[in-house]
């Protein structure tokens, strides 16, 4: 069959990955094309496969699935990471999605639903886990109330944009740490200037420092 995801494990119970693979290698359009136990392995098989996506589990001897994740985003950012492991305290939630993680989920949800996480993963769409995008969501509504009172206007992306200017970034250079066009930036950065009604971006920048920005 063409155009099939393809599909690499990792996780170093064997039982875990014989279970998953039995279960998505009756799937049609999922094609499992390698398995790893080790951080250090899944990265290697990147590299020789580049697959569409990867099911990472967190907790792996030596290199752990988040720095595996960090490390196979940096060599192959079209292979999309899902997260698919136990534990969802913040120390292990937080940094994997700042790793580059598509999606975060818990090894209790049904196979079809892991099935359908996949899918949406190989077309760049992300799935939280509910207790996931419950501790998600606390935690945007916390940093919303942690912002300084004249930028809660701002979008996050806005304000991730208003951060980069007040650390002396061209417009080029967001684009490429933000991975968004240049057009897209200078839309950005008007909305942040009629928003706080300044007339400049070096404006905007010693606001960004004056009012504590740069210090959350």
């Amino acid at each position: 069959m063409t155009n099939r995801i393809t599909v690499l494990l990792v996780d170093d119970h064997s039982v875990v990955r014989q279970g998953v693979r039995a279960f998505l290698e009756v799937q049609k359009d999922l094609h499992i094309v390698g398995e790893a136990s080790t951080g250090e392995e899944a990265i290697r098989l990147v590299q020789d496969i580049v697959p569409d996506v990867v099911l990472m589990d967190l907790m792996l001897p030596g290199m752990n699935g988040i720095e595996a994740t960090r490390q196979i985003k940096r060599i192959s950012p079209s292979t999309n990471v899902v997260v698919l492991t136990s534990y969802h305290d913040d120390e292990d939630i937080f940094p994997a999605l700042r790793a580059g993680a598509t999606s975060y989920t818990l090894k209790d949800i049904r196979s079809t639903e892991l099935a359908e996480i996949i899918r949406k993963a190989a077309h760049g769409e992300s799935v939280l886990h509910s207790q996931v995008a419950n501790r998600v969501i606390q935690e945007v509504r916390e940093a919303r109330r942690a912002v300084p009172p004249v930028f809660v206007d701002l979008t996050e992306r806005e304000l991730d944009v208003l951060r980069l200017i007040a650390e002396g970034f061209s417009n080029t250079a967001i684009a490429e740490k933000l991975v968004i066009s240049e057009k897209t930036v200078k839309g950005h950065v008007s909305n942040i200037l009629n928003k706080l009604h300044i007339e400049d971006r070096t404006q905007a920048a010693v606001l960004a420092w004056r009012q504590g920005l740069m210090e959350l």
